[in-house]
């Protein structure tokens, strides 16, 4: 978590006029590097029943809901509250339900975990919290915890065993897409830090394949080598990418993709959307 706190300071002294109104983000962040995770919290070996998953086209998600605590992640969510609180007021008396919700036990991490189709449980399962208002807390509470707890699994993942548009680990959607060196397209996962390769012209949300259904957006009053949004024509759903042969100095996917809210607002101005929406989607709502 320290080394995505030197990024977004990195990215901060790139990017200046962000500093103030991305200011929750560092906040999370630093919530981020003083969690310390449970020793229980990790999967047990079991590397030929992960790979058999995969080579299933299952991710690993189902670990995550039995071995994830509702206190485990106390201040990690509590943090994230206070922020999107800050973020948009108007979801203060949602937050405050779902706060009581998260105490009382009626809710706890299953409603913030990637599931079919979506981000934690149902609309009407969350004591008032829209699914946008939910996956921003998603996104801004678990990464710490599914990264240790996915972490052993890790090294036995191999890209020839996964081709879907879902992490292999969460189950969660892409964040993010890194062209590395090659011209390879990863896929990055900002609920658990997760990453996968995909194929160049396929929409990881809807499946769609082809250059005929994709669509490159990039703000006239803010063009930046190597940067771009990909869209798909088809459900209307967006990524951001960099090309790092273009970028070498880039920051890792989370931070990039905090870092550019610029990029969401055109997205967003032309009818795109996102799994998990960025501060300037949840303040236009």
């Amino acid at each position: 978590m320290s080394e995505l706190q030197e990024a977004w300071a990195d990215l901060l002294r790139r990017r200046p006029s962000f500093r103030d109104s991305l200011a929750v983000y560092g906040e999370i962040l630093d919530t981020w590097a003083n969690w310390s995770p449970p020793p229980a919290l990790a999967l047990a070996a079991a590397p030929e029943q992960w790979r058999a998953s995969w080579e299933g086209g299952v991710p690993l998600a189902a670990e995550a809901a039995r071995l994830l605590r509702a206190e485990d992640l106390e201040d990690l969510v509590g943090a994230a509250m206070e922020a999107l609180a800050r973020v948009e007021p108007s979801l203060g008396p949602g937050l405050q339900a779902f706060a009581a919700a998260w105490d009382s036990g009626a809710v706890g991490p299953t409603a913030l975990l990637p599931a079919r189709g979506r981000i934690g449980a149902a609309p009407g399962g969350t004591a008032g919290l829209g699914t946008d208002a939910l996956a921003f807390l998603a996104g801004a509470s678990l990464r710490p915890a599914l990264e240790a707890l996915f972490a052993p699994a890790r090294e036995h993942f191999t890209e020839s065993a996964w081709s879907l548009g879902i992490c292999p680990f969460c189950g969660g959607p892409p964040g993010f897409i890194d062209v590395v060196e090659d011209g390879r397209r990863r896929l990055a996962c900002h609920l658990c830090g997760g990453a996968w390769g995909f194929a160049k012209l396929r929409c990881p949300f809807c499946g769609v394949d082809g250059a005929a259904h994709l669509v490159r957006l990039t703000p006239e009053e803010a063009r930046e080598e190597g940067y771009l949004v990909s869209a798909c024509r088809e459900c209307r759903g967006y990524i951001k990418e960099v090309d790092r042969r273009a970028r070498w100095n880039a920051g890792p996917p989370l931070i990039e993709d905090w870092g550019s809210p610029h990029f969401d607002l055109i997205a967003h101005r032309q009818g795109y959307w996102r799994p998990i929406p960025s501060i300037v989607q949840l303040v236009a709502k």
